[in-house]
């Protein structure tokens, strides 16, 4: 693929032809020659969309909700990108559920446009891609992107490196879920929602919730929330205004943003119940995710998520490409096969192969700083 037809590739998309998307995610994730210039090409178009992940267990609902959020965007006249990323075919890489449907309502809407990726083994369900994928959707002038992770048990804290806002599903009455919360998703999660709330076993499992999330904050800390973070919660987990806790911007006088009125604002994790089935909570959802989209931008918080994730975008793609040259320097002289069986036979060692490979790339280096 020439500069060229690249370059024409991607004025097709910023003009708004969904065709040009949908290929230009697709040499995206196959990674095809050239589609870092595309990529490249589409930088300066983006900045200006909301992204959202939901990650959660198996079976919490998340691409029902995904479903409901989408259409309920739509119904306020925004345009909408889903991402949802699958598990990959041990076979072929590809999403292994990416031909089920799964956003029933919103079927032959052209503004809501979704495409299931593969998670590709990332753990986190989150690769390159699809952080490469959710910039061509910005570029494109997509209002709100959201992003479905695989919940499927492996750390999905991949996610905070490409949603602004990070929310979390839970199943009613699952001490499981809470339990696997606890060993490290609490500290992504910037809205927890215990999906079908119709269930027995909702309102322990929001208290649950509560009460991880304020132990994570203060350990003193119990369920009475009235004197930390954002709105006060009461026993279901809404806020006295109605639709769950959301971060002091300077407007709301009940609401303490830190024990000093003067500190900035402060986000305490909200807990709210869906049922994503009837919509039911929906409202309240979108409102709160509002909410804490204005807590990133009065915070700066929105500013500096940008600039870590450009950071560890910087770090991945350096340690892919110098990971390539290494694979090449290896194959280059003979293969690891090779290395290997010096190292068992005693004729080396690791770390002597590895500092005989990576030698004169640091060689190179140390020339250019000369």
């Amino acid at each position: 693929m020439s500069r060229a037809v690249e370059s024409d590739l991607v004025e097709r998309l910023l003009d708004g032809e969904h065709r040009a998307l949908a290929r230009a995610i697709t040499k995206i994730e196959s990674q095809s020659p050239g589609y870092r210039d595309i990529v490249s090409e589409l930088h300066a178009h983006t900045g200006d969309a909301s992204v959202v992940g939901i990650t959660g267990s198996p079976g919490a609902g998340k691409s029902t909700l995904v479903d409901k959020l989408a259409k309920h965007y739509r119904d306020q006249g925004e345009t909408v990108g889903v991402i949802a990323v699958d598990p990959s075919s041990p076979y072929t890489g590809g999403a292994v559920l990416g031909d089920r449907i799964r956003m029933a309502s919103n079927v032959g809407d052209m503004d809501v446009f979704f495409r299931s990726m593969s998670a590709r083994g990332q753990l986190g369900g989150l690769s390159t891609a699809t952080a490469d994928a959710v910039k061509a959707l910005d570029a494109f002038g997509k209002d709100r992107i959201i992003i479905e992770t695989v919940g499927a048990g492996q750390n999905e804290v991949d996610v905070v490196k490409t949603a602004d806002t990070v929310v979390v599903l839970v199943q009613p009455g699952s001490g499981d879920d809470v339990q696997m919360l606890k060993a490290g998703i609490l500290e992504i999660g910037d809205l927890f929602v215990v999906n079908k709330a119709d269930m027995e076993g909702a309102s322990r499992t929001v208290a649950e919730l509560q009460e991880m999330i304020h132990l994570r904050d203060d350990p003193r800390a119990n369920l009475d929330t009235g004197h930390h973070g954002a709105a006060a919660l009461d026993d279901a987990g809404h806020g006295h205004d109605g639709h769950g806790g959301h971060a002091d911007t300077g407007d709301t006088a009940d609401t303490e943003t830190d024990d000093s009125a003067d500190g900035p604002p402060v986000w305490t994790p909200q807990v709210l119940e869906t049922v994503a089935t009837t919509g039911e909570g929906i409202d309240e959802l979108v409102e709160t995710l509002d909410d804490h989209r204005d807590y990133l931008d009065a915070s700066g918080e929105l500013a500096e998520k940008a600039r870590k994730r450009a950071g560890e975008e910087i770090r991945q793609l350096l340690r892919s490409d110098v990971n390539r040259l290494l694979e090449a320097e290896l194959d280059r002289r003979g293969g690891v096969e090779e290395f290997a069986e010096a190292v068992v036979e005693k004729e080396t060692d690791p770390y002597a192969v590895a500092e005989d490979v990576i030698e004169p790339l640091r060689e190179c280096l140390d020339d250019r700083d000369d």
